[in-house]
C-alpha cells in the first residue's frame, strides 16, 4: 500500500488547480448555453421588429427560425384573441412564448392568422403547418400546426426536433456509404479479366532428334 503525505501547502496548490479546472469547464458550458439562447434570442428580435404583408415575409420569417415554408401554400385569415383565458389557453400561450411573442397584450384582439405548409416535417398521414399571429402588420404570436391531429408544437421544440432529425439522417446516409465487408468463410477469387493463355515452347528445333529428311522428331 502507498501512502501519500502532502503538506498544505501542496495541498493549497492542488485546490486552487482543481478549481481553476472546475471554473474553465464551467465557462465553457455556460458559454455554450448563452450562445444558444443568444441565438434563439436574436431571431427572437429579429421577428418581433418584421413588418409582415405578403407571403414571401411569411417564408422570410419562418427562414429567420430555420424553418423552410411552401410558398404556393400560404393562406391568411382572421382570428380573435379570447378576451379571458384559461388554462389550456394559457398553456398554448407558453408555447407561443417559444418564438419570443406574447398574446397578452392582444386579448379581445382581432388578428390574422397567416398558415404555411413545412414540407421537412409533414408525412403522408399529418401535415404540419408554420402558423403566424400578425397584429397591424407586426408579429405577435407563432407555432407549429399539426392536421388533422390538431396538435401544436412551439418552435423551440421544433427546431430540436429538425436537428435531431436531420443528425440521424446524416448518420444514416454515411453508415450506407460505407462498403460491406467481405465475408471471411468465402474463399476470394482473383483474376486479371483476360482469358487464359497457353504459352508455346519457344525451344528451337534444334533442339530436337531430326529424321533423315530435316523434320523434327518427337
Amino acid at each position: 500500500m502507498f501512502v501519500v503525505t502532502l503538506n498544505r501547502a501542496r495541498l493549497r496548490q492542488i485546490g486552487v488547480g482543481a478549481m481553476c479546472c472546475a471554473v474553465v469547464v464551467c465557462s465553457a458550458l455556460l458559454g455554450r448555453y448563452i450562445s444558444t439562447r443568444t441565438v434563439e434570442a436574436a431571431a427572437g428580435a429579429a421577428g418581433q421588429k418584421a413588418r409582415i404583408e405578403t407571403a414571401q415575409d411569411i417564408q422570410t420569417w419562418f427562414t429567420g427560425y430555420g424553418i423552410e415554408v411552401d410558398g404556393a401554400s400560404i393562406t391568411a385569415d382572421k382570428v380573435k384573441i379570447p378576451r379571458k383565458w384559461d388554462d389550456s389557453f394559457s398553456a398554448f400561450n407558453t408555447v407561443v412564448g417559444q418564438s419570443g411573442l406574447d398574446l397578452e397584450r392582444y386579448k379581445g384582439k382581432t388578428v390574422e392568422k397567416w398558415q404555411a405548409l413545412i414540407p421537412s416535417a409533414s408525412t403522408g398521414e399529418e401535415s404540419c403547418y408554420g402558423v403566424l399571429l400578425v397584429y397591424k402588420k407586426k408579429p405577435v404570436g407563432a407555432y407549429l400546426l399539426a392536421k388533422p391531429s390538431g396538435l401544436v408544437t412551439g418552435l423551440g421544440d421544433a427546431q430540436a426536433a429538425m436537428a435531431e432529425a436531420a443528425a440521424s439522417a446524416e448518420q444514416a446516409a454515411a453508415a450506407a456509404e460505407q462498403p460491406a465487408a467481405a465475408d471471411p468463410g468465402e474463399p476470394v477469387q482473383e483474376t486479371s479479366g483476360e482469358p487464359e493463355v497457353y504459352e508455346e515452347s519457344t525451344a528451337p528445333y534444334t533442339d530436337l532428334p531430326l529424321d533423315l529428311e530435316g523434320y523434327p522428331v518427337e
